[in-house]
């Protein structure tokens, strides 16, 4: 016997919530070809169907006291609309891996991502330990919330205002998390829009079309169907088999991920088990770029054997794919945007103040750094990894949609695979985050390692765009 009925809200709750998102982000699309002076602004529809979509929550709560839609519903819609778009992304065959520089290229997005993690945390920790001397009831650790809610994202945001809540004693440290990725999204939206109308005013070729609204995009038949591909009706339809392929793939990044989780646990170390665990199960789109490469040298291994005849994956579905699932996951992600900590009157003043200094130095460095180290498509490195480093992978990928519709420069590629080179650099920021808390000393002790480490960093990326103004 089951124990539900088919009339039951929650049979419907999943369907409804995905309904409600699409329609919010067509109604956005209609308002931006309607409305010159809206097209003109260049806004991404998932973008400002999110915020339609967070009105109407806000106004439904404050009218019926009840949610619309459950806030957990869309969280998870973000976390794996971000997973399964970088599946889809990492699973694309074409050949941006194989160009030349290409590893560099990744390694220096690397550089630029750990590097701006550094200016965020010297911005946000800087700023709530000079107002814990002005104002009493600021928290003075509470600015390493800053890196991780802007270049982390809402997951560890969540992780780490948690458990400052429930380890250090910082009150509604969740909530407070949770505000400052909210406020990431912001910023990223303000941001990227900014940029592009900048473009726009400078006659940019690349934002011409979206204003004038032209059709751009000229799509051919052998990119729907290549000769050696899977015909577009078989037994199976082709949407089918690429959908089949990157859901498959998403599951080997879950069973790595599981894998490695459980090691943790077993290992028995607090390390292990509190900061890296939640880390490993917050960047699913690195096991998910790590499932494309397996997934692609399996196809490629059976095919030089003759074993399987077909080419199975096609870029122009790949691509079609990683849209869906991103456009659901930006809609979803800013109607889900989560400003309680504003309740708190202690807490207006240093989020405020933390965040809008984050935000401009963020702009202001990532602007700098990606013309040095990307000269031949630094417009669209700069909208991929300040989309990334105010938000998520995914909100990098929708700006960056706006110029490069087809992903056709190496700056996808760059974000995606960057982020392994990120862990790994970035890492004494993340150890540092269990020790700043401790005590004012820690603060100041963690303030002069970042300052150190972004003169590192900084004087590796003056080095590193000396070889490429070499290499051009």
């Amino acid at each position: 016997m089951t124990d539900y009925n088919l009339w039951d809200y929650s049979v419907w709750e999943f369907v409804m919530t995905l309904t409600i998102l699409l329609t919010g982000m067509l109604v956005a699309n209609a308002m931006i070809r309607l409305i010159k002076p809206l097209r003109n602004l260049l806004i991404p529809g998932s973008v400002l169907g999110g915020f339609l979509l967070l009105g109407v929550f806000s106004a439904y709560k404050a009218a019926t006291g009840s949610a619309l839609v459950h806030a957990t519903t869309l969280e998870l819609l973000t976390y794996h609309g971000l997973g399964l778009g970088c599946t889809a992304v990492a699973l694309k065959t074409d050949k941006k891996s194989e160009r030349k520089h290409a590893q560099r290229d990744i390694f220096n997005s690397s550089l630029v991502t750990t590097s701006t993690y550094i200016v965020q945390a010297l911005c946000g920790l800087g700023v709530t330990f000079a107002l814990s001397f002005v104002l009493l009831n600021v928290w003075p650790a509470s600015g390493m919330l800053v890196p991780m809610g802007f270049g982390q994202g809402p997951g560890q945001a969540y992780n780490w205002g948690h458990t400052y809540e429930m380890s250090w004693g910082f009150t509604n440290g969740t909530s407070y998390g949770l505000t400052v990725a909210s406020i990431g999204f912001i910023a990223c939206s303000i941001g990227g829009v900014l940029y592009l109308n900048m473009m726009r005013l400078r006659k940019n070729s690349k934002v011409t079309c979206r204003v004038e609204d032209e059709d751009c995009e000229e799509i051919t038949l052998e990119e729907v169907t290549g000769p050696r591909e899977v015909p577009m009706s078989d037994s199976l339809d082709k949407l089918t088999v690429e959908m089949a392929l990157v859901f498959i793939t998403y599951a080997i990044a879950y069973g790595i991920t599981m894998v490695l989780s459980n090691l943790c646990d077993r290992s028995g170390m607090e390390l292990l088990i509190s900061t890296v665990k939640p880390l490993l199960w917050g960047f699913n789109f690195i096991f998910a770029a790590l499932g494309g490469i397996i997934t692609k040298k399996f196809l490629a291994f059976f095919g030089k054997r003759n074993i399987i005849q077909k080419d199975y994956v096609n870029n122009m579905f790949m691509d079609r794919i990683s849209g869906l699932f991103y456009d659901i996951m930006i809609a979803a992600s800013i109607a889900a945007i989560n400003l309680s900590a504003f309740k708190e009157q202690s807490f207006i003043i240093p989020l405020l103040v933390s965040c809008t200094v984050a935000t401009i130095a963020t702009y202001i460095y990532v602007d700098h750094v990606t013309k040095l180290l990307f000269p031949d498509y630094s417009e669209e490195s700069f909208l991929s990894l300040y989309g990334m480093l105010t938000g998520v992978v995914g909100t990098g990928i929708i700006l960056l949609r706006q110029i490069d519709p087809k992903l056709e420069t190496p700056a996808s590629t760059n974000l995606i695979f960057q982020t392994l080179w990120a862990c790994l650099t970035g890492f004494p920021l993340l150890l540092l985050m269990g020790f700043v808390p401790r005590s004012i000393t820690w603060v100041m002790i963690a303030l002069g390692i970042f300052a150190v480490m972004f003169f590192v960093f900084y004087g590796w990326i003056r080095l590193a765009a000396k070889k490429v103004a070499r290499d051009r």
